[in-house]
C-alpha cells in the first residue's frame, strides 16, 4: 500500500463544478484511508509543473485525477524530473470524458473504486511513445486527426458526443498533406489525410484508430489514410468505431520502432488529445518500452 500520493485534479471542465469535484476527491481519498496531499491546476501545463515538482520532492506516487490530457501533462512531468528511470509510480482517477488509457488499464470510472485500487498499489509498466519533445501513453497523430481535436475543444458544450461532431465538421473541410513517412521497414510519399500513432487501440474515447495496439509490446501502431475524398473519409469514419477502416484499400497499418514524417504544409501535432504544435514540419516519434509504472 502507497504511505504517500500527491494527487493532481484538474478541477475544470466536464459536468461537476470546480467545488464539487474537489470535494468528491478528498472524500473519496479519506474512505480508503490514503494519505494524501491534494493540488489543483489552474491553467494548461500547470499539471506538468507540479508532477515534476512533486517527482523531484520525492512523492512515491503522483496520482493524474482527471482525463487523457491531464495524465499526459503528470506523465510529462515525471519524465522532466527524472528522465532516464521515473522514480515516482503514475495513479489515475478517470475523471475525463473519452478515459481511454484508464479504461485501456481497467481502472474503475467511479472515484472511490479508483482510489481504492491506489490503495491496493498493483502495478504494471507500460510502454511511453516519444513525438519530437513530447511524451505520450496513449496515442499522437499529425494532420486530420489533431484538427479534429482542435475543433472539439471548442465544441465542450456537446459532452462525449463532440468528438463525432467534431470528426464530421472537420472532414467537410479536409485537404490533404502532402507527406513523406517512413517507418522501420518502409517509406510513403505523397497525399496524407492522417497518420494516427498508437500506445493503445482507442482515441477520443471512441474511435478504435490503432486496434492492433498494445501498452506493453514495445512498438508504435501506425495508420494512415492516402488520396481520399471527403465523401470517402465521411464513409470511413463510423468503421473507426470499431476498427475496421483499417481495411480499407487506401489505409496502410504497419507497426514500428520508430518513425519519422515531413509535412507539407506544416501540420498540428497531438500528444494524448494536447495539441502541442500547430505548425510541425518535421516530426519524429520513437518508443520506449516498459518505461513507466502505473498503479492499476
Amino acid at each position: 500500500m502507497p504511505t504517500k500520493v500527491k494527487v493532481i485534479l484538474n478541477a475544470h471542465g466536464g459536468l461537476l463544478k470546480r467545488q464539487a469535484k474537489i470535494d468528491l476527491m478528498e472524500q473519496a481519498l479519506r474512505t480508503v484511508g490514503l494519505d494524501y496531499q491534494l493540488a489543483i491546476t489552474e491553467h494548461p501545463e500547470h499539471g506538468l509543473a507540479l508532477a515534476r515538482q512533486a517527482a523531484s520532492e520525492g512523492w512515491p506516487v503522483v496520482v493524474a485525477a482527471g482525463g487523457d490530457g491531464t495524465i499526459n501533462e503528470v506523465v510529462n512531468g515525471l519524465m522532466q524530473a527524472d528522465p532516464a528511470e521515473p522514480r515516482s509510480l503514475l495513479g489515475i482517477i478517470p475523471l475525463g470524458t473519452g478515459n481511454d488509457l484508464s479504461d485501456a488499464l481497467a481502472i474503475p470510472r467511479d472515484v472511490t473504486a479508483a482510489c481504492q485500487r491506489l490503495a491496493a498499489g498493483n502495478t504494471r509498466l507500460i510502454d511511453l511513445g516519444l513525438v519530437n519533445d513530447r511524451y505520450f501513453a496513449n496515442n499522437s497523430a499529425v494532420g486530420l486527426e489533431p484538427v479534429v481535436t482542435v475543433a472539439q475543444n471548442e465544441m465542450r458544450y456537446a459532452g462525449s458526443s463532440r468528438y463525432m461532431l467534431a470528426a464530421i465538421k472537420t472532414i467537410l473541410t479536409a485537404k490533404p498533406w502532402s507527406m513523406r513517412v517512413k517507418w522501420d521497414h518502409g517509406i510513403y510519399e505523397g497525399p496524407v489525410t492522417l497518420v494516427s500513432i498508437g500506445n493503445n487501440t482507442r482515441t477520443g474515447g471512441s474511435f478504435y484508430m490503432t486496434p492492433k495496439a498494445c501498452l506493453d509490446d514495445g512498438l508504435l501502431d501506425v495508420v494512415y489514410a492516402v488520396g481520399m475524398s471527403r465523401w470517402q473519409l465521411l464513409r470511413l469514419l463510423p468503421k473507426t468505431l470499431s476498427g475496421q477502416h483499417i481495411n480499407h484499400p487506401l489505409v496502410t497499418y504497419q507497426q514500428t520502432k520508430t518513425l519519422s514524417i515531413t509535412a507539407t504544409p506544416p501540420t498540428p501535432i497531438h500528444a494524448d488529445g494536447e495539441v502541442f504544435d500547430r505548425q510541425a514540419i518535421e516530426i519524429n516519434y520513437q518508443i520506449f518500452p516498459k518505461k513507466l509504472r502505473v498503479i492499476v
